[in-house]
């Protein structure tokens, strides 16, 4: 068992096979564009606003995306050394500008499969005040400038992670810090005003899926016998597609649709959680009594060293 991940099995034949006909991730990517309606989102974030949540299209595009994966296990694996694995986290890596800087900062968020839209809006306003300060300098940064230091030994040192990887030894303080290691990856080339684009996967690290959103577009349509332009939210979306057949791609993405055309269903938690393997890493509500226990041990630990703290200071 990976640190990041765990075996799938009882796949059929065809899956269990696809990785040795396609080694590479590169070799197996697909492209397809999805369109939503911009003024369902739109709408929905003003009258969040005036119900006092400062959500923006983004954190609901987000929201839309992590209640699918949570449907839909299949966008939560990955494939290395011709082997399928889920992941037991759900961390998506997205690019933050940073102000007065021309270098971007690269990260990841994790998220509960049982978040709501208001759990996401937290998670991401919080990424991006950490990221976005023109004098951050993420854990991300300092891996890489550690990285750049090794000099002539770079091409070494990385070829020594990446074969760690295909073995399932690379470790898990690594992998955490790598923004290639993750369940997908997130573009906004709408905040720079720019068109979406079929943005490639990488062959290394384990990201099965980028998703670039773009400017808004106008897309002619037929209403009452009239073509009128609707304005649209285009995704540029690349997949690896050992991990699931297209019919299943298919329903995911319309299920992304649906979710940015009512995005009221996000609001609340979802019924029901597809997974491959119950991993703590994926929702708090997998965790066993065990840890249970031992993390309540730790906070009443904390709590009685707080008591003690607050009567010295008393005395």
């Amino acid at each position: 068992m990976r640190a990041d991940g765990k075996r799938v099995k009882n796949l059929d034949p065809m899956y269990t096979l696809a990785p040795y006909f396609m080694r590479k991730r590169s070799d197996s990517q697909n492209a397809i564009t999805v369109a939503v309606p911009y003024e369902n989102v739109h709408n929905y974030v003003l009258d969040a606003r005036k119900r006092g949540y400062k959500f923006s299209h983004l954190t609901v595009v987000l929201s839309a995306i992590i209640r699918t994966v949570a449907e839909f296990p299949e966008l939560n694996r990955f494939v290395v050394n011709s082997k399928i694995y889920a992941h037991n986290e759900l961390k998506i890596a997205m690019v933050v500008l940073r102000p007065a800087d021309n270098n971007p900062s690269m990260s990841k968020m994790k998220f509960d499969l049982y978040d709501t839209v208001f759990d996401v809006n937290d998670k991401v306003e919080a990424f991006i005040q950490e990221n976005n300060k023109s004098t951050s300098n993420t854990k991300v940064d300092q891996l890489f400038k550690k990285l750049v230091s090794c000099g002539p030994l770079v091409r070494f040192v990385l070829g020594t992670l990446r074969g760690l990887d295909h073995i399932g030894w690379l470790p898990k303080s690594i992998i955490n810090l790598s923004p290639f290691h993750g369940s997908l990856v997130f573009t906004n080339l709408a905040s720079i005003r720019t068109n979406h684009i079929y943005h490639h996967v990488y062959d290394f690290g384990t990201m099965g899926m980028v998703i670039a959103m773009g400017n808004n577009i106008d897309t002619p349509k037929m209403k009452k016998g009239e073509m009128v332009l609707e304005k649209q939210i285009p995704f540029g979306i690349v997949m690896d597609e050992r991990l699931a057949d297209g019919h299943r791609y298919a329903q995911a993405f319309a299920r992304i649709e649906q979710y940015l055309k009512n995005p009221t269903l996000l609001e609340t938690p979802p019924e029901t959680v597809n997974v491959d393997y119950e991993f703590e890493g994926l929702s708090e509500r997998f965790k066993s009594e065990k840890t249970k226990q031992k993390e309540a041990k730790k906070a009443e630990k904390a709590r009685l060293k707080a008591e003690k703290r607050a009567a010295k200071k008393q005395k």
